[in-house]
């Protein structure tokens, strides 16, 4: 039997089967009706277990009708820390950016690692060679910074991210295209600079984009997240085993 992972985002929901570490179909969708399309996935095949990661609580009614479709249910909300502490991270830490870690960890165990997340919000997050956690910092993220420029300027258009930018903009949309994507990757290399001898992990939606543009040596894993996931919902199972 599979398990089923589940990341309920800021913008959009994913979704994924596994067996142990290895990460089967995925899906997205985006709207409000996020239950309906949980129960469209355990209804074609019920899962062993099922990990839902969410940026904001379930409810109890939630929980309730997610239980009844899986063997185990694994919550992971900001009502629901447990995870984290045995995991060692800190409880203020979203599930997302935690599980990005773990699965760093496990890919590159015994090295320290510095964790970018591409998304509506840019995380980054830093272990040391023992896997500790040694704390990130979170700013706006790409898409985002062009959605502000537009929303609190009253000239300002709404700039998509552009395949090319130029060092320096020469328009009003150049200059705009220029400024957040080379903005960016001036703080990365100020992150990555901090932690020279750490392995570099980008994640998220955006995460090809930027790595194709540094100067140094990047792995870009965009299902970092799953894979952290992937990791939970197996450990349950190696545990039932044992």
């Amino acid at each position: 039997m599979s398990n089923l992972l589940v990341e309920i985002g800021n913008t959009a929901l994913k979704a994924a089967w596994s067996e142990k570490m290895t990460l089967g179909k995925a899906f997205r969708y985006q709207g409000e009706k996020y239950m309906e399309f949980i129960l469209s996935l355990t209804h074609r095949e019920k899962p062993e277990v099922m990990v839902v990661s969410s940026v904001t609580p379930l409810s109890d009614s939630e929980i309730a009708v997610l239980q009844g479709e899986c063997s185990r249910l694994e919550v992971l909300d900001s009502k629901h820390k447990e995870a984290l502490i045995s995991h060692g991270l800190p409880a203020y830490l979203s599930y997302d950016r935690a599980a990005a870690i773990l699965a760093a960890r496990y890919l590159f165990r015994g090295r320290g690692c510095t964790i970018v997340d591409f998304g509506t919000t840019l995380s980054v997050d830093f272990t040391d060679q023992e896997g500790l956690y040694r704390g990130g910092n979170i700013s706006l993220g790409c898409r985002t910074r062009f959605q502000a420029l537009s929303r609190y300027s009253r000239s300002l258009p709404l700039v998509e991210l552009p395949e090319e930018t130029a060092e320096v903009g020469l328009s009003e949309v150049t200059s705009i295209e220029s400024g957040v994507v080379s903005g960016i990757i001036f703080e990365m290399e100020g992150y990555l600079n901090l932690h020279p001898e750490n392995i570099v992990v980008f994640t998220g939606g955006d995460a090809n984009y930027f790595a194709k543009r540094m100067k140094s040596s990047i792995f870009a894993i965009c299902n970092l997240v799953m894979m952290g996931l992937a990791l939970m919902a197996d450990e349950y199972v190696r545990k039932k085993e044992n």
